[in-house]
C-alpha cells in the first residue's frame, strides 16, 4: 500500500512537472513557430500552417545580423574572459586573507550588480566620449564588468572557502610554488564553481540593453540592440523579430548544453558565503 501511495505521488508529481515544464517552455516554441510563419499568418493561433524560411534569408542573408551576433560574442566573451582573469585573483584574496573591512568591500563588489544602469551609463556616456570609448569594444567589455566581475568574484569565493587551507600548506611544504598550488590544484578544484558562474556572467552580458544602447552606435551593435530595428515606428516585423529573437538565444543555449555537467554541480554546491 505505502509502495502503491509512493508510486502515484511520484507519478502525479512528474505530471506536473511535465505541465510546468510546457507551461514554461511554451512562449519559446510559439516564438520559433512565429519564425517559421509567412506575415498573412503571423496573427493566426493555430498550430498548423505552411512553414517558410523567407522570414530567416530577411534577416540572416538579407541584413547585417550576422555581424550584431559576431559582436554580441565578442563583447560578452571579453567581458567573461576579463572578469575570469581578475575575478578568481579577487575571490582567491577575499576567501583566503583576513584584512580590514574585507567583507564591507565584498559586499560593495557585489552591490555594483545590483545598481540600476541607467544610474551609472549617462555619467559613462559623457566621460567615454572624452576618453574615445564610446562606440567601442574596450569600452563595453570594460562597462561589461559591472554585470559580470561581481557575480563571478561571490560564487568563486564560495568555492575557494570550501577548499581546506591545509591543502595548500601540505603543498607549500613537498616544495611546490605558489603558481603551481593555484593553478593545478585550486583551480581543477574550482571548476565547476568558475564554468557555472562565466556562463551566468555571459548571459547576463549577452542580455545587457541599457548599456549598449546609450554607449554604443554604428561601430558596435550588439544583438539586443539590434533587434529593435525590427520594431517598426508604425508596424513590427514579427517574423523577422522572431527570428531575430530565436538566433539571439542559440549561443546561450548551446554553452549551457556544452557544460551542462559543471554548470548543475556549480549552482548546487558551493554555497555563497558571506
Amino acid at each position: 500500500m505505502n509502495k502503491g501511495k509512493k508510486g502515484a505521488l511520484t507519478a502525479l508529481m512528474n505530471i506536473l512537472l511535465i505541465i510546468y515544464a510546457i507551461f514554461a517552455l511554451f512562449p519559446l516554441l510559439w516564438m520559433v513557430m512565429i519564425s517559421f510563419k509567412a506575415d498573412t499568418e503571423v496573427f493566426t493561433t493555430t498550430f498548423i500552417f505552411n512553414p517558410t524560411l523567407s522570414n530567416y534569408k530577411e534577416v540572416l542573408l538579407r541584413s547585417d545580423y550576422v555581424r550584431y551576433i559576431t559582436d554580441s560574442l565578442i563583447v560578452s566573451g571579453g567581458a567573461v574572459l576579463v572578469s575570469v582573469i581578475v575575478g578568481v585573483p579577487a575571490a582567491y584574496a577575499l576567501a583566503r586573507y583576513n584584512f580590514p573591512r574585507k567583507e564591507e568591500l565584498a559586499f560593495q563588489i557585489l552591490s555594483f550588480k545590483f545598481a540600476p544602469e541607467i544610474l551609472v551609463v549617462l555619467p559613462l556616456f559623457m566621460l567615454y566620449q572624452k576618453m574615445g570609448l564610446y562606440d567601442s569594444y574596450i569600452g563595453l567589455i570594460w562597462v561589461y564588468q559591472l554585470i559580470s566581475l561581481p557575480l563571478l568574484i561571490w560564487v568563486v569565493r564560495g568555492y575557494f572557502e570550501d577548499i581546506s587551507v591545509e591543502i595548500e600548506y601540505a603543498a607549500q611544504v613537498d616544495g611546490y610554488p605558489w603558481y603551481q598550488i593555484f593553478f593545478k590544484m585550486l583551480i581543477p578544484l574550482i571548476k565547476p564553481g568558475l564554468v557555472s558562474s562565466a556562463l551566468l556572467a555571459f548571459i547576463f552580458s549577452w542580455n545587457s540593453f541599457t548599456f549598449p544602447l546609450i554607449l554604443a552606435s554604428s561601430k558596435v551593435y550588439p544583438v539586443t540592440v539590434a533587434i529593435t530595428k525590427y520594431l517598426g515606428t508604425d508596424t513590427a516585423r514579427y517574423g523577422n523579430l522572431a527570428v531575430a529573437a530565436t538566433v539571439s538565444a542559440l549561443p546561450a543555449i548551446v554553452f549551457a548544453l556544452f557544460i551542462q555537467k559543471h554548470l548543475v554541480r556549480g549552482l548546487s554546491f558551493g554555497a555563497v558565503k558571506g
